[in-house]
């Protein structure tokens, strides 16, 4: 049992290395020269994937921050080993940083059947990890295409042109763009907990609006700050940080304010408010906002770059039967997710059954 190389880090991977690097976050690099030999298990001893065990089928040499565990000669396989310490709890230290000490795993106490147990064992294991990593790619890949399906029906509807459509500006088609208030008009003596909550970009998600009730302001400092309060039908949507992230204003959140990451969009009679955030949270628009911001570490759009942008509006009673269309799809996509989802827990589940039977004596 031995530290991985403490005179090397990451910086010492070379492009198209012949031999396989291990840092504490994995299979990540090559090197130049090999110090162990394939099939020895590693352990990532620190940071976030801290306990996690990796096995290395090709010869490699590892870097500061792994322990690695060779299996001694007749009392122990190197699969067997890594399939073990993949499944129990190995001792750590610390808090915010956690971290796995050598002596604590040299002294770890393990339970290890004669050899010809550990390799019919891990033949099992294998033979069903394989099976359940089939499974769960195809989870994941339908997943995905759920995802992209329903992505695909909204490109197709906001691109096309039909009979009174018009192309138009956001600023031309809606009440008008407005900015949150600056940081200068709020300071950290204002907020309160449990008043008039601000929505920030943080309390956008997908389904709505989330607010933080132990940061919000009094009544009184709502009345100062009147116009950038929130009414039922207004748009709300960030202006910094991650592009296209909106919601509907619904008389549960009339009254609320806008933060200072955000902007919120008044309606009008030109467009249905429900499309107008179908179109704005669409992965294509959300690729053109991103390229208004710019590449910056924080992307931060502009009022003008935001009113400015171009759209294609057919009249109000089409908007409405098609965002009635887009909300059933969205509905179903959901729907398939959550079997999707549902399966991949099943299958984790699956997984770690597996491994306790294995090293319990039951399977």
């Amino acid at each position: 049992m031995d530290w991985g190389n403490t005179d090397l880090t990451k910086s010492s991977y070379v492009e198209n290395g012949r031999y396989l690097a291990i840092s504490a976050a994995g299979c990540d690099g090559r090197i130049g020269h090999k110090e162990h030999e394939k099939c020895t298990p590693v352990l990532s001893a620190i940071g976030a994937q801290c306990g996690r065990m990796f096995f290395p089928e090709e010869d490699f040499t590892a870097i500061k921050n792994t322990i690695t565990l060779t299996p001694r000669d007749g009392t122990c396989t190197g699969r067997f080993l890594y399939q073990l310490l993949t499944y129990v709890e190995l001792p750590k230290r610390g808090a915010a940083q956690p971290f796995i000490s050598k002596g604590d795993i040299q002294t770890f106490q393990v339970s290890v059947p004669p050899l010809s147990e550990q390799q019919r064992i891990v033949g099992i294991l294998d033979e069903a990890f394989d099976g359940l990593a089939i499974a769960t790619a195809n989870a994941e890949q339908n997943l995905r295409n759920a995802r992209a399906f329903f992505e695909s029906h909204l490109q197709s509807v906001f691109t096309q042109r039909g009979k009174g459509w018009m192309e138009t500006t956001l600023s031309e088609a809606t009440g008008g763009v407005l900015t949150g208030p600056f940081g200068s008009l709020l300071h950290k003596s204002d907020y309160i907990e449990g008043g008039i909550p601000l929505v920030n970009p943080a309390h956008i998600t997908e389904t709505g609006i989330e607010p933080d009730f132990r940061k919000t302001v009094s009544e009184k400092t709502a009345r100062q700050l009147s116009n950038y309060i929130m009414r039922e039908g207004d748009i709300v949507i960030g202006r910094r940080g991650e592009m296209g992230r909106c919601a509907l204003v619904t008389d549960a959140e009339d009254g609320w304010l806008c933060g200072t990451g955000s902007f919120f969009i008044k309606p009008s009679g030109r467009c249905e408010p429900r499309y107008l955030v179908r179109f704005l949270r669409s992965d294509s628009c959300k690729r053109r906002l991103e390229r208004l911001a710019g590449g910056a570490v924080m992307p931060n759009l502009s009022n003008t770059d935001l009113g400015d942008l171009h759209l294609y509006l057919p009249p109000v009673d089409q908007q409405k039967t098609i965002v009635g269309k887009i909300d059933a799809l969205y509905a179903e996509t959901q729907r398939l997710k959550s079997i999707y989802q549902q399966k991949l827990a099943a299958l984790g589940e699956l997984k770690q059954s597996l491994l306790h039977e294995a090293f319990s004596g039951k399977l």
